[in-house]
């Protein structure tokens, strides 16, 4: 008899540990297919160190081949699903439409930049979701120190000098951190630029950084920031975005050449197009994260909307920490259809949090106890060692090396900055049709 055949959506953390329990719980009894725009898992925490030079962009890269050598991978992008026939439609890298049957289908799209109505930052805002994104802004970074090392003028220098994150979550916060000592790093090097100010400023409309924290990380955080001299503005954002600054919504203008959009995240659009019940982009799905009248689909990460059986009433919230878990839990609930094991709902409480600020700091709360300084930043990077699926050696050696060598500061040049535009429909490729 035919084998059935699993399709994954997606590779990120929800798509990627599922492809991988299923390797083990459906192999030999079933066709595991992932279609994704990459061939690659990418561990996107650790990006901002890809920004400040600290890693190289493939240690955040893990194989799909090497990794889940019984899963067929299929590169593209996928763009709407045929419920009723049981097709997923997809776009291979060369723009060819394709689609796939399935018999058991679990959708793991993940998310793409939130963007908000405000004037000209789809133009000149840069996002932060990718690889291209984080070799962008590492060598855009260098570009602008040694501009402001070229220039003559002082206007002009302390806009090449002026960097702006908006939002102060996980990810603004961290790039803000590691961007203003990269910088400095940089400005140090150069001796005309000896008394020159780098100036980073850290936006966010909450009334604090990672205000989806405990309030202790927050204020290690903000500390480490202002020390640093990162002017954390909370209650503020940008009102309009122009070719040489930015107004923000104090209607200060701030001259800079260097926008960085860390807002949020927004389920995939692909969602949208299902004609599926949703909850703010997110599809419905039961505490089983099947789609409800599809026993045959399910969905998790940042695509679903999953309950919180730890807090009745809520859906569970868009972190990898909860997307590894429910691919893992939507795999076994797909085996279980085939004999292995029993169905289970997905229950998972929160085992704290890591943000890594940068030198010797972080601030971290493993099993709900707070931490910061160096305990916390062995705590972090610990748990990212451990969290890796690949490339561990690799990260620890850079790491190594980033503590006893002089860092490299050279520009690759190999993105430019109309191959990141912030809207972008998806974090690894734009999409051509």
């Amino acid at each position: 008899m035919k084998r059935p055949r699993i399709v994954i959506v997606g590779a990120g953390f929800a798509g990627y540990h599922a492809a991988r329990t299923l390797c083990r719980l459906a192999r030999g009894r079933a066709d595991i297919v992932v279609i994704n725009p990459t061939d690659y898992f990418l561990y996107v925490p650790l990006l901002p160190e890809v920004a400040a030079g600290i890693l190289e962009p493939r240690r955040l890269t893990v194989s799909l081949a090497d990794t889940l050598p019984d899963v067929r991978l299929v590169l593209g992008e996928v763009d709407g699903l045929d419920l009723e026939h049981r097709k997923v439609r997809y776009a291979d890298p060369v723009d060819r439409r394709e689609e796939i049957r399935y018999d058991r289908l679990i959708i793991a799209a993940g998310s793409v930049n939130k963007l908000l109505p405000i004037p000209g930052v789809t133009e000149y805002a840069h996002g932060f979701r990718g690889i291209p994104e984080a070799v962008f802004l590492r060598d855009h970074l260098t570009q602008q120190i040694e501009l402001a090392d070229a220039s003559d003028n002082p206007a002009e220098r302390n806009a090449l000098c002026t960097f702006v994150v908006v939002g102060a979550g996980y990810t603004g916060t961290e790039v803000a951190a590691h961007g203003v000592l990269y910088t400095e790093l940089l400005r140090k090097r150069r001796p005309r630029l000896r008394h020159q100010r780098m100036r980073w400023l850290l936006l966010d409309v909450a009334d604090r950084v990672l205000p989806e924290l405990d309030e202790r990380l927050s204020r290690t955080a903000d500390k480490v920031l202002r020390e640093r001299g990162v002017e954390v503005l909370m209650g503020t954002s940008v009102e309009e975005a122009m070719h040489d600054g930015v107004r923000l919504t104090d209607k200060s203008f701030v001259p800079t050449h260097s926008l960085v959009w860390c807002v949020g995240v927004r389920p995939d659009p692909m969602v949208d197009g299902l004609g599926l019940k949703t909850e703010k982009g997110r599809l419905l799905v039961d505490e089983y994260l099947n789609v409800p009248d599809h026993p045959e689909v399910f969905a998790c990460g940042d695509a679903a909307a999953v309950p919180d059986l730890t807090t009745p009433g809520e859906v569970t919230p868009m972190t990898a920490q909860h997307a590894e878990r429910q691919g893992k839990r939507a795999a076994k609930n797909v085996a279980a259809g085939f004999g292995t094991g029993e169905r289970q709902p997905y229950v998972h409480h929160d085992l704290g949090f890591v943000v890594d600020l940068g030198g010797t700091q972080a601030a971290a709360n493993p099993l709900h106890i707070p931490l910061a300084g160096l305990p916390a930043k062995a705590v972090t990077r610990g748990y990212h060692l451990l969290s890796m699926p690949g490339n561990r050696i690799r990260t620890a050696t850079d790491w190594l090396y980033d503590a006893v060598l002089r860092r490299q500061t050279t520009q690759l040049g190999v993105i430019p900055a109309a191959d990141v535009p912030l809207e972008t429909a998806s974090p690894e490729r734009t999409r051509k049709h």
